[in-house]
């Protein structure tokens, strides 16, 4: 594995600058390019999986965080109020009890459940400098949150479904995590103080773990404050050892907001809330990401889709409206002309790019592109359009192969040296 920080700093993808902060990194266009594919996967999926969206405040009064739980049992990793108006806010070091508020401002029938609200959203956490590294621990985050509110008889459901939508984000990334992990309190942490809710939902996480035939491993002092959670674990370039996603029971937050819904027996019934995050922070799954590929990321995420190569300056005019082409159907396409070297050195400059159009005489003269994968595969000259139509196709798809085949063993190793 590669380490994202410096793999990211040598490909332009994100850096950071003390005048800004420590733990505060910006994106470059490249690195945004990637984020923006990796959020807009994650908002269609929870689209398609019946998911409502919404925006909240990233301040909120600190009375919010006192009935949520937050300020009594993580208020040392929360930034200090702020007093606005006689008032005192705090930047929300989570989306969970702006979910809560929103949930509680209108009625909600049973028939509406389960109701799956999401948002990617910023937060803060006031990280100590000594820990802080990369994008993998920041204090400035944009969390891929979730959560579901649904009657008690709906959890389990709910709850292995949020691990179906984690295990088909992995495939389309090309990412395998190191292990799932069942996260439950242990001696001496701050935790709600309701031996029954933690039965109930540990309960819970185990039938859907079991039943879901994922291995995994039970680690105490690793819950939330509220409750136990499955977490998928993944370890980076150093061997560290993080979390990426998330599957959590809350019963505590719908007690402390007094959320409920009218049940088919026109009385109130307390929801449960299912806490659930496919990727995680942006900036870990990015780091992630990086660390894995080696920034030779799947063509979806690839900053740079496809590399036009015009063999000559004979072949400029048409490698721009291959360029522009490639514009119009969404895909991001750049031009490396001759002026920029040799047609080999070019072809080294985009050896990270997933496909290399090259266009000659030959290929100029009647609209074709003669096409290198990454991996070193050169394909016959293709019509350009039926060309982009499929490289869009398998993009749109999310697929993490380059064509149709797999290649050769002998094609990988050209392509590692």
């Amino acid at each position: 594995m590669h380490d994202h920080r410096k793999l990211g700093r040598e490909l332009d993808l994100f850096d950071t600058d003390p005048l800004i902060g420590a733990g505060l990194p910006y994106w470059l266009p490249d690195g945004a390019a990637v984020r923006h594919a990796l959020e807009e996967y994650i908002r269609t999926a929870e689209r398609r999986a019946g998911y409502r969206h919404v925006y909240s405040p990233v301040l909120g009064k600190r009375e919010l965080y006192e009935i949520s739980g937050h300020w009594s049992h993580y208020s040392e990793d929360m930034y200090p109020p702020m007093d606005l108006g006689g008032e005192q806010v705090v930047l929300r070091p989570s989306l969970c009890p702006h979910h809560a508020v929103i949930y509680r401002s209108r009625s909600h029938s049973y028939r509406e459940l389960p109701l799956r609200m999401a948002e990617l959203g910023g937060m803060y956490r006031s990280e100590l400098s000594g820990v802080l590294g990369g994008l993998t621990r920041v204090r400035a985050i944009q969390l891929n949150d979730a959560h579901i509110f649904c009657a008690p008889d709906q959890v389990a459901d709910e709850a292995r479904s949020a691990l179906e939508m984690i295990r088909r984000a992995y495939a389309a990334l090309g990412i395998t995590p190191a292990r799932y992990r069942l996260s439950l309190p242990g001696p001496g942490g701050k935790y709600v103080a309701a031996p029954e809710m933690w039965r109930r939902s540990t309960a819970l996480l185990t039938e859907v773990l079991d039943s879901s035939g994922l291995p995994y491993e039970a680690a105490e002092g690793e819950a939330a404050f509220y409750g136990p959670k499955i977490d998928v674990q993944f370890t980076d370039a150093a061997g560290r050892e993080s979390t990426l996603s998330t599957v959590q029971i809350d019963f505590h937050q719908p007690d402390r907001f007094n959320l409920h819904y009218i049940g088919a027996d026109g009385a109130k019934h307390r929801p449960v809330m299912i806490h659930r995050s496919v990727i995680g922070s942006v900036e870990r799954a990015v780091a992630h990401l990086v660390e894995q590929h080696g920034g030779a990321f799947p063509a979806w995420l690839a900053p740079t889709q496809l590399a036009v190569l015009p063999i000559s300056e004979a072949e400029l005019a048409n490698a721009e409206a291959l360029a522009r082409r490639c514009g119009e159907l969404g895909l991001r396409a750049e031009i490396a002309g001759p002026e920029r070297g040799t047609l080999g050195a070019r072809v080294r400059e985009a050896r990270l790019v997933p496909y290399q159009a090259v266009i000659g005489a030959k290929e100029a003269a009647d609209d074709h592109v003669a096409l290198r994968l990454r991996d070193g595969r050169r394909l016959d000259p293709q019509q350009a359009d039926a060309l982009l139509a499929r490289i869009g196709a398998l993009v749109e798809a999310h697929s993490t192969a380059l064509w149709d085949a797999p290649p050769a063993q002998g094609q990988l190793l050209w392509a590692q040296r």
